[in-house]
């Protein structure tokens, strides 16, 4: 859910947005920041460029290598003056992970959020996901954690492979 405002379409804001777009996430590399919903505005107004960052929650261990790969692709594209700034307010959600996002995550062999976040989405029970392989929903959760806390490990009973779920946060 990228944030639509008039300094978003300066050509200087969609510059830094086309950098931004080759920033891939550090623990899921076919996929960036942006289409993670990670970075949710970019100002440019009246000279001054600003890039608003939304952490995935406030405890990932890859926050801060997200902050250093972004604030290096700004300078090394001549972004140097950007200034950016860390939002927690509202809250990051996997609803904000755009289409493209959930097709390359899916790609990787990584099930994409299924359904809308809310209180309900963390007490849905065991809600059989897709598998990313072979797309059958003959699956079940062997663990709540899959190789990172955002995600769920799955088994898929019809081609037997393991994936991971990106849970609905």
């Amino acid at each position: 859910m990228v944030i639509q405002t008039a300094s978003h379409r300066t050509e200087r804001a969609r510059a830094v947005w086309d950098v931004l777009h080759q920033v891939m996430d550090p623990e899921i590399p076919v996929i960036s920041v942006v289409d993670l919903g990670i970075v949710r505005e970019v100002h440019d107004e009246a000279g001054a460029l600003e890039v608003i960052v939304t952490p995935t929650y406030t405890g990932c261990p890859a926050t801060k290598q997200i902050e250093f790969d972004i604030r290096q692709a700004l300078d090394k594209a001549g972004f140097e003056d950007a200034d950016m700034q860390i939002s927690l307010s509202p809250a990051w959600t996997t609803d904000w992970i755009t289409q493209q996002g959930r097709e390359q995550l899916k790609a990787f062999g990584i099930a994409p959020p299924e359904g809308k976040t809310g209180k309900r989405a963390l007490f849905a029970g065991d809600a059989n996901v897709a598998c990313p392989r072979c797309a059958s929903r003959d699956t079940e959760q062997i663990s709540e954690f899959g190789s990172t806390a955002c995600k769920s490990l799955w088994r898929c009973r019809t081609c037997r492979e393991p994936f991971d779920y990106f849970k609905c946060i």
